[in-house]
C-alpha cells in the first residue's frame, strides 16, 4: 500500500475562492515557515515541477560556533556555470534555521533567465496555507503543522511523493526491495557508490524499508582545499535538539576516496526507539517528507539582486516594498548606541536608508575611523562573510591596511538585503561620510549587485574578488576536469607574465579540451581584470595576497548566537581590541631600531622612516638584491633599460626602466604598483646606478611611522582643498582626543594641560 501525504492545515489551490491551481498560481514566499529544511525542499520541488522548470540544492552555510547548518539555498538546476548546459540561472530559495528549530523562506527570487519547460506531467496538488495573515504588509510565519494521511493509493505503484512501499518476502536475507522494485544488499562497511547522492539514495532506500527515516548529518572538509572528504546520514531521531528525538545513534557514514568514489567506512544499525509496524501505526497522524538531496558540494554565492516580493491578503497578491532581513529590535537598539557615541565623539556618523517610510540599511563610522579612512582608504576590503555564515544580522564591515599592515576599520553597516540599490546606497552613504573620498581598490564579492553598485558609485575603482568565493568556484569546476587540465589552468592563470601569453595560453587550454562554449569559463574570461594575478598587480591593493583568504575583523566574538543586547558590547571588545594591537605597534615603531644587515644608505633611510613591519619587508627585498644580476640592455638619452636575472636561475627575469632626468624608475613585476615597496630587481638596478637614497616619491606616506600622527603631506601631491581640509581636522581632532585623555590624568595633569592650551590658543590668535 501506498499513501500520500499532504500537510494538516494546507489547503488544495482549488479551495481558495474557488479558483484552480493553474490559474491561483501560488507561489512560495518570505516568511513561510517549516519544519526541517526538507520540507522547504519539497515545497520548492512542487512549485518547480507545476512552473516547468528543475532544482537543485544550492549552498548550504554553517555556524562557526558550534558547525551545525543554519541555512540551505534550492536553486534552479541552471544555476551556475559549470556545465555547459547551465545559465547563470538565479532563480532561488534560501531558508534559515530559527532558535526555535523551524525553517523559514528568507530569500527568494522567482525569475529565471531562460525558458521553463511546462509539461502535461501530473504533479501533486500544490497547497496554500488556510489563512495567511499580513502584517504591516510583511507576511507573518506560516507555521507548517504536522502532516497527515490523505488518500490510499492502491495497485502497489509508488506515488508521486517518492515514498517506497516496504516488501516482505521469504529467504531475502539481509537485502531490501527498493522504489523501483530492484533488490539492494544492506549497508555494510566497504560498499562503494559513484557519488555521494548515490550513497544518500541507497539509505535513504534502506530506511524506507526498514521503516524510520533519515536526515543528511555532519560533513568534514581537507584541511587543505576545503572540499568534502566524509558525510554522514543518519537517523531522523539522532540528537536532542527537537522533542520527537530521542538520540537515536543509527547512521552510515561514507568517505571519499582518491578515485573520487565513495566507500561506507562506518556503520551503525542498532536504533534506541521502535521500528516497522509501530513507526507505521505513528505515522497514519504524523509524517514528514524526507527528499534526497541532488547535490552535496557547497556552492559559493554568486550573488543576486533580490525583486519586489509579493504577499497575500484575502486571496489577493499585493506588492511590498524590498526585503529587510533587519529585525526592527535592531534599529532601536543600535539609535541609542549611535546617540551615545555622538556625545562623547564629534566625528561620530551615521545614516540609515528609508524606503517607503521604512528604515533599511545602516552606515555608521566613529571618528577615529574616518581619520584612518584619510590615510589608509586607498584600499579597502568590504566583507560580507558575516552574511554568508549566517549570523544574527547581515553585518557587513570596511576594512583597510594601517601603517603596520595590520587591519583597521573603516566602517561598519547593516545591509537590509542583497540587492543592487543596497549596495549602491552604502556605497553613496561611504562618500558622504569619508568626503568624496574613492578607494583605488576594492575587495568584495562577485554578487552581481555588488559589481554593479561599485561600477555606478566608485566607477575608477578596481574591484577584485574575494579568493574565498573564486576557490570555491575553481574547485567546483576543476572537480569534473582532469588532472592534465587542472596543471595547464593553474600554469595559466598563475603564471602568465604579459596579457598576450595568457590569452595564448588560455585559448589553448579552451582548443585542447574543446571548451570554448562553456559558459563558466566565458564568463571568467570577461571579468579576468577582478580575478587572474596578472591584471591585479598593476593596481595599488597595501600588499594584501592575492590568493589568500582574509580573516574577519572581528573573529568570533560577533557570532550566530550573539543576541542583540551583547552585539555592542561584543563590538567594542573587538574594535578596541584591534587598536590596542595597533597602540603596540606604534609604541615599538617608535622606541625600537631594527638591526641593519648592510651598509648601504638607502637601508638606514628605510629604517629611520618605514614602520617596523614595513621596513622589514624592504630589508628582504634589500637583502635579496645581492643575488640578481643587471645588464643594460637600452639606453636612449636619460632613459634605459636593465636586464635583471637571478644567478643560477635563467627563468627568472624582469626588465627595469629607469628615467635619470626624473629618477623614476619601474620594473615588470609591479611589487611598487601593488605594495608600495621597491623590489629587489630595481634596488639592484640602484646598486649599479649607484644612487645612495630612495627618492621620495617612492616612500609612501602610509608606509611610514608617521602615516598615522598629523604629518600632513603637502597640498600639491593631490587632493582638492577640501580633502586636505578635513584631513586636518581629523588629524588635530585625533591628536586632541589624546591630549584631553592624558590630561585627565589627575589634577595636576590638568592644570598642565590647561596652561598649555592657553599657550597654544595665544600662538594661534583665539584666545586674547
Amino acid at each position: 500500500m501506498v499513501i500520500k501525504a499532504y500537510p494538516v492545515g494546507m489547503v488544495r489551490a482549488t479551495d481558495v475562492n474557488g479558483m484552480d491551481e493553474t490559474e491561483f498560481g501560488f507561489e512560495p514566499h518570505v516568511g513561510l515557515e517549516f519544519d526541517s529544511a526538507d520540507d522547504a525542499r519539497e515545497l520548492y520541488s512542487l512549485y518547480a515541477k507545476r512552473m516547468g522548470f528543475k532544482i537543485r540544492t544550492g549552498q548550504l552555510y554553517r555556524s562557526r560556533t558550534d558547525g551545525s547548518v543554519a541555512s540551505r539555498r534550492f536553486v534552479c538546476s541552471k544555476e551556475g556555470f559549470q556545465l555547459n548546459s547551465r545559465s547563470g540561472c538565479p532563480a532561488f530559495i534560501r531558508v534559515q534555521r530559527r532558535d526555535t528549530g523551524k525553517w523559514v523562506i528568507d530569500h527568494f527570487l522567482k525569475d529565471h533567465n531562460h525558458d521553463l519547460e511546462h509539461t502535461d506531467e501530473k504533479c501533486p496538488p500544490f497547497m496554500l496555507p488556510k489563512t495567511p495573515i499580513v502584517k504591516n504588509l510583511m507576511t507573518d510565519v506560516a507555521h507548517k503543522p504536522k502532516v497527515k494521511w490523505l488518500e490510499e493509493v492502491e495497485g502497489g505503484q509508488p506515488c508521486t511523493s517518492g515514498v517506497i512501499k516496504r516488501v516482505k518476502r521469504e529467504g531475502d536475507g539481509g537485502r531490501f526491495q527498493d522504489d523501483g522494485g530492484r533488490f539492494q544488499d544492506e549497508p555494510r562497511v566497504g560498499l562503494e557508490f559513484n557519488s555521494a547522492n548515490e550513497a544518500h539514495e541507497f539509505y535513504h532506500a534502506y530506511a524506507a524499508n526498514k521503516g524510520f527515516r533519515i536526515r543528511i548529518g555532519q560533513l568534514f572538509r581537507s584541511k587543505l582545499d576545503g572540499s568534502i572528504t566524509s558525510r554522514r546520514f543518519v537517523c531522523s531521531k539522532e540528537g536532542y535538539q527537537h522533542p520527537s528525538r530521542v538520540g537515536c545513534g543509527a547512521y552510515m557514514r561514507i568517505k571519499r576516496q582518491d578515485s573520487g568514489r565513495w566507500v561506507v567506512d562506518r556503520l551503525k544499525k542498532d536504533h534506541n526507539h521502535e521500528l516497522g509496524a509501530q513507526m507505521e501505526a505513528q505515522m497514519e497522524t504524523h509524517k514528514k517528507s524526507s527528499n534526497a538531496s541532488n547535490k552535496f558540494i557547497a556552492e559559493a554565492s554568486d550573488g543576486l539582486e533580490n525583486k519586489n516580493l509579493v504577499t497575500m491578503c484575502n486571496g489577493n497578491f499585493v506588492k511590498r516594498c524590498r526585503e529587510n532581513c533587519i529585525e526592527s529590535d535592531w534599529y532601536s537598539m543600535l539609535f541609542e548606541y549611535f546617540q551615545s557615541r555622538q556625545a562623547e565623539d564629534t566625528g561620530f556618523f551615521y545614516a540609515v536608508e528609508v524606503n517607503d517610510g521604512n528604515c533599511m540599511s545602516i552606515f555608521w563610522a566613529d571618528g577615529r575611523s574616518r581619520y584612518s579612512c584619510s590615510q589608509f582608504g586607498d584600499t579597502i576590503v568590504l566583507d560580507t562573510s558575516y552574511k554568508n555564515s549566517m549570523y544574527l544580522v547581515p553585518f557587513a564591515t570596511f576594512v583597510g591596511v594601517n601603517h603596520h599592515r595590520q587591519p583597521v576599520l573603516l566602517a561598519c553597516a547593516l545591509i537590509a538585503d542583497e540587492s543592487k540599490e543596497s549596495y549602491s546606497w552604502l556605497f553613496k552613504t561611504w562618500l558622504r561620510a569619508m568626503s568624496g573620498r574613492c578607494p583605488l581598490s576594492i575587495i568584495a564579492d562577485q554578487d552581481t549587485a555588488i559589481q554593479q553598485a561599485i561600477l555606478e558609485v566608485f566607477p575608477g575603482t578596481h574591484h577584485r574578488f574575494s579568493s574565498w568565493q573564486l576557490k570555491a568556484k575553481e574547485r567546483e569546476f576543476l572537480s569534473l576536469m582532469d588532472n592534465g587540465f587542472k596543471c595547464e589552468y593553474e600554469n595559466c592563470v598563475l603564471q602568465s607574465q604579459t596579457t598576450n601569453e595568457f590569452d595564448i595560453a588560455w585559448n589553448t587550454l579552451l582548443n585542447r579540451y574543446d571548451l570554448k562554449e562553456n559558459v563558466w569559463l566565458t564568463e571568467m574570461y570577461k571579468m579576468r581584470a577582478s580575478w587572474v594575478p596578472l591584471f591585479l598587480r598593476g593596481t595599488f591593493f597595501a600588499g594584501i595576497p592575492i590568493n589568500e583568504s582574509i580573516d574577519s575583523f572581528f573573529g568570533t566574538l560577533l557570532n550566530a548566537h550573539t543576541p542583540v543586547s551583547e552585539f555592542v558590547s561584543r563590538y567594542e571588545r573587538g574594535l578596541e581590541r584591534r587598536r590596542e594591537d595597533e597602540r603596540k605597534e606604534d609604541f615599538n615603531s617608535f622606541n625600537l631600531q631594527a638591526f641593519l644587515q648592510t651598509k648601504e644608505p638607502v637601508e638606514e633611510q628605510c629604517r629611520r622612516l618605514y614602520t617596523l613591519t614595513v621596513f622589514k619587508i624592504f630589508q628582504k627585498e634589500l637583502l635579496q638584491s645581492y643575488s640578481y644580476l643587471g645588464l643594460k640592455i637600452y639606453e636612449e638619452g636619460a632613459a634605459s633599460r636593465y636586464l635583471v636575472r637571478k644567478c643560477g636561475n635563467e627563468y627568472e627575469k624582469n626588465i627595469v626602466a629607469f628615467c635619470a632626468s626624473n629618477l623614476n624608475v619601474g620594473c615588470s613585476c609591479q611589487m611598487f604598483e601593488f605594495e608600495g615597496v621597491l623590489c629587489r630587481h630595481v634596488l639592484r638596478v640602484l646598486q649599479i646606478l649607484d644612487v645612495r637614497e630612495i627618492p621620495p616619491h617612492f616612500i609612501l606616506h602610509r608606509w611610514t611611522r608617521n602615516a598615522e600622527y598629523g604629518i600632513i603631506r603637502d597640498v600639491e601631491s593631490g587632493g582638492t582643498s577640501q580633502e586636505f581640509r578635513n584631513l586636518m581636522l581629523w588629524s588635530l581632532r585625533e591628536t586632541a582626543c589624546k591630549y584631553i585623555e592624558a590630561g585627565a590624568a589627575s589634577i595636576e595633569k590638568y592644570k598642565l594641560a590647561y596652561e598649555i592650551m592657553r599657550e597654544g590658543g595665544r600662538k594661534l590668535c583665539w584666545q586674547r
